[in-house]
């Protein structure tokens, strides 16, 4: 389930990846280089900064591959998708809970500090779409209107915390996935964000 959800969540990332280029007018080839950053962006930096090389999507071909699938897709149903971008944030979501303790994971498995581990799932989450928006000359969404990067932080701290109770890992995957998918909706839902500094 958890390779799925991951699947899901890279498929979805590189589609809203597609869908802002598109709306930003940009030939197929950008868009393909937008789609494919903002898919693998977050996971690729990981990796390099934990010297983990060839990074993964260089390893496992089939993350090449779904970035590509969102990318078709994205284009072939361009229309249609304004009208599922419920399903398409739905599926952001859960890939931003996965990614964040697949980062923590990766982290924990390098035998890195909490603090650090933390960073890296948050990174994994989000700086794919960091990067879609500096390439679209856009203020980064995390820095300006949603609580998205914070989520992810909190989501790590919780995992840290529970793990110190001992609990089984499925356990605190699914706490941990289920908190950060929560709040995520919640702050779409009721506008929560952090204020602006002036």
């Amino acid at each position: 389930m958890f390779y799925l959800i991951q699947i899901i969540g890279t498929l979805a990332f590189a589609m809203s990846g597609a869908l802002t280029a598109m709306n930003k007018k940009m030939d197929p080839f950008g868009v393909f280089i937008i789609a494919f950053v903002t898919a693998l962006g977050g996971g690729t930096l990981r990796d390099v900064l934990i010297g983990q090389t060839p990074v993964g999507w260089m390893k496992d071909l089939m993350y090449v591959h779904l970035s590509i699938a969102g990318f078709v897709l994205a284009i072939l149903f361009r229309k249609r998708l304004e009208h599922l971008r419920v399903s398409l944030f739905l599926f952001d979501t859960i890939g931003l809970g996965v990614f964040t303790l697949i980062g923590v994971e990766k982290g924990i498995n390098s035998g890195l500090h909490p603090i650090i581990c933390i960073a890296l799932g948050t990174m994994t989450a989000c700086f794919g779409g960091v990067i879609r928006d500096i390439l679209c000359n856009e203020i980064p969404v995390i820095f300006r209107k949603e609580i998205y990067a914070t989520i992810c932080i909190l989501g790590g701290v919780v995992f840290f915390g529970l793990k110190a109770l001992g609990l089984p890992n499925d356990v605190l995957y699914l706490i941990t996935s289920s908190l950060i998918i929560t709040i995520r909706l919640m702050a779409v839902k009721f506008k929560w964000a952090l204020p602006s500094l002036y």
